[in-house]
């Protein structure tokens, strides 16, 4: 190591380094934070910045850094890349302190524990979870928002990739792990679930925390929270006072929905895109605050499974619609109510400054108009989400008393305390406005005497105050009345005896009025501190209210209606609309639908064209189960559903690069969660089964899953197919039923109509969607020409079949690709029997835009059976 690397300082950074590995060290130095040897060559890649060094030659050693009052943005970079940063900060004052600087690690920024508003955005959670394992492979899964102080647990008996599940589903960034934590599961969720792995060894109880969780009996929980807690308290370096009470979460308490089904529905975002614009939760977040958004996402992703609390969401959102005037003026108040649930852990965390305190404040100073509405909507309201304001008006008079509307962001420069609030803060301050006063009468004073009209009196934290004259004037000044202190290109600064004296009295005022400040701010900090726990519960109450008045908005606007919860397992939605596809559609014109599954009616299975609309169909089922069960309206006529428990899906197709799956094993491993996993409670979402493989391979998986979903599970079943040869099914499933998209055809132009009718489709229209995609008309024909070859061995494989039915022993033929110009002129020429004329008579009557398939069935069904009567 070079003579560099043997200096104090340098010393000092190489020891707090090797307590830190897995993290940047962002070394204090003055007015920057410096990094050095890897931490610099590989921040200076990831952030862009430019790589020196320090010292040169052999002795060199690499070096960037960025200054201290912009190095958020570089952090938030490096922690957005997945990297953890430890923030090593001078803990000593260098005027007082002969040698090097002590310094100390102060905090530990990771992913899952970053708290900057402006990153991790004010609608979304910011999770990081913990685990714990015991012998008998359950396991303990901890969720918390280190930003909110929200913890919550959930205990599971199942096995590795649940757990694994469990922790994708949460969408944490960031997992704390044991260190037997199996490795394959640490990789899976380092490279396919970009979630941060660190391991804690740590799980002993922490005695200040116990009454946290000390409801809670599982012992593996305790563990789960424990190793959380030790984590925290390393990365964080001061109590976490913030943290809420645990709250338990049964694992069977929310309908269970696998990162699968998340996506596929678009719950939160978009497939393509990863936006929440298109999303259900874009459709429904009308909510008014910041903790409202957190909330409503939260529901989402956790719909309920208890009857009485869905039913009490619906109960308040009819209120909210029966008085429109009063939710409005209550939405219209929440719009000024800040986010108190991080406001909160920013003042236990030491992190608010004066400028939030106004923000809670006045977000506290709307409860009176925020009660006085409610109370006119229910009179419950008022002790169902306002039964602690009332000790909030001494918080309120605390921080108008004390807290400056106008405080800046920084809490070290001033400024922050009301005139009046400290007698001795107002004494200096009238020292320091009065030497200011003095300081503006000696300029003009100076100006009048040398007769040098540009002088003037400036101060920079440097020099302290100073008379500065151009040099052009310099010569105006009389002898011996400045004393020189400093040389600019084009002017001389000068100092007076008295100037340094009045000087001394205004810098001593200012310092030790902005110490007194920041030690009040701290000490109101602290008192405020004391409200955590009220002002949680009440941020908690704010956002339900916002929600519940949220979905009360969506379904005026769209004409939502109340779903009816039943115990029956039947499913009847009269007038059904996809609640996102029809606000990008003009309106009104999105085609409605009606949903039966009722009694034995278990399973459609759905037949007809691409772009026919399969698949919002499907969706449109799934989201309306979900709008059901976290309380809010949904878009139909009418609505009747159970609760279900579960809901597998299995939409659209896409290989799994980063694991090395093909589409079709990615199709595969979704369907096989829901074979596995659901109950007769679920429902089940399959699009397209089989079309990974050859068609028969396909076809026969496609009906071997149908069946067994039939035979073994019983699950409501959404089922969309091209093997129209499936739809013979239904004649031996009593279960299930055959429903198609239908489609108007005439000539060769087809319209798809987008209703889901009874019965079965026998076309795709893949041809005709191609064309309506633009492809050449070159390749449409010839894609029409070759189908009609390919499906010519289909119909000549049938007629066999028929004739096998009459006849027990034949001799195979060779069925000719085309007919000989012979063979037309003979079937041209043949006379046809009277009985066959009748039949061909009514094929000719029939109108086959009018008649479903069903009915078209029937009728080849009578005229066969008239045509064999010929025969013989």
């Amino acid at each position: 190591m070079g003579q560099q690397a043997q200096t104090p300082m340098m010393k000092q950074y190489l020891k707090i380094k090797s307590q830190h590995e897995d993290a940047f060290l962002f070394f204090r130095l003055g007015d920057f934070y410096e990094l050095f040897y890897e931490d610099a060559k590989r921040a200076a890649s990831e952030l862009e910045i430019t790589l020196t060094s320090r010292g040169k030659g052999e002795d060199a050693i690499p070096m960037c850094g960025v200054p201290h009052h912009s190095a958020d943005g570089y952090m938030a970079t490096l922690i957005e890349k997945g990297y953890k940063i430890a923030i090593c900060e001078q803990v000593e004052n260098p005027k007082s302190v002969k040698g090097v600087v002590k310094r100390e690690v102060t905090k530990v920024l990771t992913p899952g524990t970053w708290m900057n508003d402006k990153q991790i955005g004010a609608k979304e959670n910011h999770y990081i979870v913990s685990v714990a394992l015991d012998n008998a492979k359950a396991y303990g899964l901890l969720r918390c928002d280190v930003s909110t102080g929200e913890v919550s647990v959930t205990p599971g008996t199942g096995d590795w990739d649940e757990l694994y599940e469990e922790i994708v589903a949460s969408q944490a960034r960031e997992a704390v792990l044991p260190p037997d934590f199996p490795a394959r599961l640490q990789e899976q969720l380092q490279k396919q679930a970009h979630v941060v792995v660190s391991i804690e060894e740590k799980a002993e109880k922490i005695a200040a925390y116990d009454a946290l969780i000390a409801h809670i009996d599982e012992p593996v929980l305790h563990a789960a929270f424990a190793r959380l807690l030790h984590y925290l308290l390393a990365t964080e370096k001061q109590a976490l006072n913030h943290l809420q009470q645990v709250v338990y979460v049964p694992a069977d308490a929310y309908l269970k929905m696998d990162e699968h089904a998340k996506r596929n529905l678009e719950l939160t975002e978009t497939l393509r895109d990863k936006k929440k614009r298109g999303s259900l939760l874009f459709v429904l977040d009308q909510t008014m605050t910041a903790m409202g958004g957190r909330l409503l996402r939260k529901w989402l992703e956790r719909p309920l499974m208890r009857q009485s609390t869905i039913e009490a969401r619906q109960q308040t959102v009819q209120l909210f619609l029966d008085h429109y005037f009063e939710r409005e003026a209550l939405r219209d108040a929440l719009k000024e109510v800040y986010d108190i649930e991080r406001l909160a852990a920013r003042v236990s965390c030491g992190h608010v400054n004066a400028r939030e305190l106004v923000q809670l404040k006045r977000s506290l100073m709307k409860i009176p108009e925020l009660q006085q509405q409610a109370a006119r909507i229910d009179t419950s309201f008022l002790t169902r989400w306002f039964g602690e304001v009332e000790s909030f008006q001494t918080l309120v008079t605390l921080l108008d008393s004390s807290i400056s509307e106008d405080a800046p962001t920084s809490v070290t420069d001033g400024g922050l305390i009301v005139t009046g609030f400290s007698e001795k803060l107002d004494q200096y301050r009238a020292a320091s406005r009065d030497g200011k006063k003095w300081i503006s009468a000696l300029e003009q004073k100076e100006r009048e005497q040398t007769g040098i009209r540009s002088l003037k009196v400036g101060y920079n934290k440097v020099f302290g105050y100073y008379i500065e004259v151009t040099r052009a004037n310099t010569h105006l000044i009389p002898e011996g009345r400045y004393e020189r202190k400093q040389t600019l290109t084009n002017a001389e600064r000068y100092v007076t005896p008295e100037l340094k004296e009045k000087e001394a009295l205004i810098l001593g005022a200012e310092e030790k009025m902005v110490e007194l400040e920041y030690e009040l701010f701290t000490n109101v900090r602290k008192e405020v501190a004391e409200y955590l726990p009220h002002l949680q519960r009440f941020a908690h109450h704010v956002s339900e209210m916002d929600v519940l008045a949220s979905f009360a908005v969506v379904a005026e606007a769209n004409q939502y209606v109340c779903p009816h919860l039943n115990d029956t397992r039947d499913v009847t939605i009269e007038g059904g609309r996809h609640p996102v596809v029809e606000t990008v559609i003009q309106r009104g014109s999105y085609v409605q639908n009606d949903i039966d599954l009722t009694g034995s009616r278990d399973m459609l299975l759905i037949t007809g064209p691409n772009m026919g609309g399969k698949s919002t169909y499907m969706r449109q089922l799934a989201l309306t189960v979900v709008m059901t069960q976290i309380g809010s309206f949904v878009p139909a006529t009418s609505a009747a559903l159970p609760i279900f428990d579960q809901i597998f899906t299995r939409i659209g197709a896409a290989d799994d690069l980063a694991s090395g799956q093909s589409t079709f094993m990615v199709e595969m491993l979704e369907t096989k969660d829901a074979l596995m996993k659901a109950t007769k409670q679920s429902l089940i979402i399959l699009d397209e089964i089989g079309r990974g493989t050859s068609t028969y391979d396909g076809m026969a998986l496609a009906q071997a899953i149908i069946e067994y979903i039939d035979e073994h599970i019983g699950a409501k079943t959404l089922f969309s197919t091209h093997y129209h040869e499936l739809t013979t099914l239904a004649e031996s499933l009593p279960t299930l039923r055959n429903v198609h998209v239908a489609v108007a055809e005439k000539d060769e132009d087809v319209v798809f109509l987008h209703q889901v009718i009874e019965g079965a489709a026998d076309r795709s229209y893949g041809v005709y969607v191609a064309k309506l995609a633009g492809l050449p008309d070159a390749v449409t024909e010839r894609a029409r020409t070759l189908l009609q070859t390919f499906e010519q061995p289909a119909l000549a494989t049938k007629e066999v079949a028929a004739v096998t039915e009459e006849v027990t022993e034949y001799t195979p033929v060779q069925l000719p690709l085309f007919q000989t110009d012979e063979e037309i002129a003979r079937k041209e020429t043949r006379t046809v029997k009277s009985g066959e004329k009748a039949v061909l008579d009514k094929i000719c009557e029939v109108d086959l835009l009018h008649v479903t398939p069903f009915q078209a069935l029937e009728h080849i069904q009578a005229w066969q059976k008239q045509l064999r009567n010929q025969r013989k």
